[in-house]
């Protein structure tokens, strides 16, 4: 069977390349067309866990109180933010702001309105809203107001007065709203299995919208961030100056994906030109396997761009595996047709290469297919951008392989034969060191793998998921020096609300419309929903303000805002006296719209009968640990506060994100098990031989936990780069293994003695494995040029498991080949 398939492809693709040729030329093509579809995302979305219920809730919340998104400016003057020329340069920044295409508010210290400052009642306020620009304003006492404000300080001035913030809203578009409601409604639906036929045609639809749509929206945050940034470069001279929030970090994520695909694609190109020239020194092998990784390259893009998978910053390194993969297969090419060049010189060309190909499609089939199932066991996680980067992979191996088979077998056979083979390669003299030691440490060799998997056990039982978001992004980006600040100034970074459910008997009086008729309240119609003024309650504002005082106590907690609040703003101008029932729903009804707005409305739903209280978490704070402090606040509110579990619920991103991080320990669990699971099987396919199957994954297996159980030692968190690690490193690293093992059987029929095959072994297909896993390990360090640090760290731990895993296949499974004998002897001639 094998030998008709050989057969076959000789007559196809070698002895006509040139047709072989123009169908690779007319794929590339087609795929080549559609690389303008290729798509990057950095959206939240592409990093939350679809079927999380939190995620859900999220939704809701942020529909129900219309919740805009936000960039926020900080502002350090040299001087006294509150002196003269502080305020003129506040003032000019925030007018150049407020005319930015796309914003739709500012809010500064300048916005704020002053009840204490201005000698005002309550009632007063809805008449007139006095603010630090009113001339008749007396600053020190604005200040004290400002800097003491249950709402306004640690929000938009540090207590330390010398740090402010203007908070940007941007303008929603209702028509994306529209869509992401109707697409999450569907979306319930479809994992709730009750989606009809109908409904899932309009799910299409409506999902199509939605992604061009959003991709609408996403080019104008660019723009629009693009203009923020260059107001500010005009105001830098005035102080220091930084930009923070969720879509500024988006659209940042986004430049780092693009500019990781550029700079990790030509790193690695780079270096593989430098390592060919090194091994090789020969113009063709540099020219081909470079070929073979362009060519690779652009069809796997033309394919995402043609099936619309969007590269996200955990899929930004794709492009860099697959000249790796590309590279390492080209090798063993490159390596077998000059070895039998030198073995058998008076071969033709054409018997070269079809010997060539014979002999190493095998190895590398099995091979390729070892590592598309470490790939494919990241669809285990519960994290789509992992899951993505999973397929995606396990496809562009699919298309790495065929390449290296199709394209670099046809050119090379239509080139004419060189006049040497020059052996394998250059000979660094390493592996056969290797091999010595192999032999004559034996004792040695077990010893240190029995220690190494003791101390990696124990490393591993010490791995945590609790890593800082803040801590992802290098000291010198703009992302982490805005979120520092607003963390440790201006209230911090991770947003949690807290839902109080405030349904049941009130304690108050009932009341109706007659209750407004006093003259002290009499006021042209508002408009207002009686229902929301009849809302505000005494008890109501009692409870919501313990939980907010209990919340506020918090060491993590940084600012909470809430109804309680705005209230006890009022509070203080009516004497330090708590409002009963009635004055509450007064003074919401006749408060005017754009103080009642962004104000009361955000805190409080009183269709729902809910109020919400938003917190702020100090996510630079050291061993901050998200779990248990969801978990306190739970417990505190129920405990401490006595609140059944149908009166409180949480939501927020910090709880979404705390729900993907600890997700990645049952992640981390299935995707091993997969990949060690099915890598076994498939080597016990190929070799027919249990012994052999465990021979061929054991020191992959030790390479990937002594990476782990370094991480744990060291502190170093998983996260969602550095989860994927271990299975693409038995998944690649086997590689070794089987090119390995499949040698030494081909070797042992001939010698019949174990030594001298580990020596021959070494020697040859030991020269492929150093190159291709030298390229392997050098195209992975390239990873550390990112300005994010997941990816650094994934490119350097990987490295350095790929090493582990490179010493493992030349020490400790020839060790393991030479303890077990697992070859039958040949047969006798």
């Amino acid at each position: 069977m094998m030998s008709r398939l050989a057969d076959t492809y000789d007559r196809f693709a070698l002895e006509r390349p040139a047709t072989l040729l123009a169908l690779l030329l007319l794929l590339l093509g087609l795929t080549g067309s559609q690389v303008v579809y290729f798509r990057l995302d950095a959206s939240a979305d592409a990093l939350l866990l679809e079927d999380d219920p939190d995620l859900q809730k999220l939704r809701q919340v942020s529909a129900r109180y219309d919740s805009q998104e936000l960039l926020i400016v900080t502002f350090t003057p040299a001087g006294d933010v509150f002196a003269d020329s502080p305020l003129a340069n506040l003032k000019r920044l925030r007018d150049e702001l407020r005319a930015v295409d796309g914003v739709d508010s500012v809010m500064s210290i300048l916005d704020v309105p002053l009840v204490k400052s201005a000698d005002i009642s309550p009632l007063q306020l809805t008449k007139q809203v006095p603010t630090l620009e009113d001339p008749n304003i007396d600053r020190k006492r604005a200040r004290l107001e400002l800097t003491e404000s249950p709402v306004f300080s640690n929000l938009i001035i540090s207590a330390d007065q010398q740090t402010t913030a203007l908070l940007m809203n941007l303008e929603s578009s209702e028509n994306f709203q529209r869509l992401q409601l109707a697409r999450n409604e569907l979306l319930m639906q479809k994992r709730a299995g009750v989606l009809d036929t109908a409904s899932r045609d309009r799910l299409e639809i409506i999902a199509a919208a939605y992604d061009v749509e959003q991709e609408f929206i996403t080019a104008q945050r660019h723009e629009l961030i693009a203009t923020v940034r260059a107001v500010i470069d005009r105001h830098r001279l005035s102080g220091a100056i930084h930009l923070g929030g969720v879509a500024m970090i988006a659209d940042d994520m986004v430049t780092f994906v693009r500019s990781d695909l550029i700079v990790f694609g030509t790193g690695v190109l780079c270096f593989v030109i430098i390592v060919l020239t090194v091994i090789f020194g020969q113009p063709r092998w540099i020219a081909l396997p470079l070929l073979c990784c362009i060519y690779a390259s652009v069809t796997m893009i033309g394919i995402l761009g043609m099936v619309g998978w969007e590269v996200t910053v955990i899929s930004s390194n794709f492009l860099a595996l697959m000249l790796i993969i590309t590279i390492s297969i080209s090798i063993h090419l490159a390596v077998r047709y000059r070895q039998l060049l030198h073995d058998h010189p008076d071969l033709d060309q054409l018997s070269l290469v079809s010997q060539t190909v014979r002999r190493v499609v095998a190895p590398s089939l099995y091979a390729s297919l070892t590592t598309m199932i470490g790939f494919s066991s990241l669809v285990f996680s519960d994290i789509k951008p992992v899951i993505d980067f999973g397929w995606m992979m396990s496809m562009g191996i699919g298309v790495a392989f065929t390449t290296s088979f199709t394209l670099l077998p046809a050119v090379l056979v239509m080139l004419p034969k060189p006049a040497t083979g020059g052996w394998a390669g250059r000979d660094f003299h390493v592996t056969t060191w290797l091999a010595t030691f192999t032999r004559t440490r034996g004792t040695a060799i077990l010893t240190t793998a029995g220690l190494l998997v003791v101390v990696s056990a124990f490393g591993i039982s010490k791995l945590t998921v609790e890593n800082s978001f803040i801590d992802y992004f290098g000291r010198d980006t703009e992302i982490y020096q805005g979120m520092k600040l607003i963390d440790e100034k201006l209230g911090g970074t991770t947003p949690l609300d807290v839902l109080l459910y405030l349904g049941g008997p009130d304690d108050d009086e009932p009341y109706t419309d007659e209750a407004f008729d006093d003259d002290d309240f009499d006021d042209t119609e508002t408009g207002i929903d009686d229902k929301a003024a009849y809302w505000f309650t005494a008890s109501k504002i009692e409870r919501i303000k313990r939980v907010h005082d209990y919340l506020n106590e918090i060491p993590e907690v940084g600012k909470v805002l809430s109804l309680a609040s705005v209230i006890r703003v009022a509070e203080e101008l009516n004497d330090g006296q708590p409002f009963d029932s009635l004055e509450l729903s007064v003074l919401y009804k006749r408060l005017p719209d754009e103080l009642r707005t962004p104000l009361l409305d955000p805190y409080f739903s009183y269709e729902h009968d809910e109020a919400r209280i938003m917190l702020r978490i100090i996510d630079s704070r050291k061993n901050l640990r998200r779990a248990e402090l969801l978990e306190r606040i739970r417990d505190g509110l129920q405990k401490d506060l006595q609140l059944g579990e149908d009166e409180v619920a949480l939501s927020g991103t910090l709880l979404l994100y705390n729900n993907m991080l600890q997700s990645l320990f049952s992640s981390q669990i299935a995707s091993l098990g997969a990949v060690i699971g099915g890598i076994g099987l498939m080597l016990l396919v190929l070799f027919r031989s249990p012994v052999l199957a465990v021979i061929g994954i054991v020191p992959n297996v030790l390479a990937a936990a002594i990476v782990l159980g370094l991480m744990g030692i060291v502190g170093i968190p998983l996260d969602m780069m550095t989860i994927t690690i271990a299975a693409i490193t038995i998944g690649i690293a086997v590689d070794n293994g089987i090119h390995y093992i499949y040698r030494f059987r081909e070797e042992f029929a001939l010698s019949g003695d174990y030594d001298d095959t580990l020596q021959i072994c070494h020697s040859s297909i030991g020269r492929a494995v150093l190159y291709t896993s030298t390229t392997v390990i050098f195209g992975f360090s390239i990873l550390a040029t990112s300005n994010f640090l997941p990816t650094i760290y994934f490119g350097v731990l990987t490295s350095l498991a790929m090493l582990i895993a490179l010493l493992s296949a030349l020490t400790l499974l020839p060790r393991l080949i030479l303890l077990w004998k697992p070859f039958p002897a040949p047969a006798s001639e």
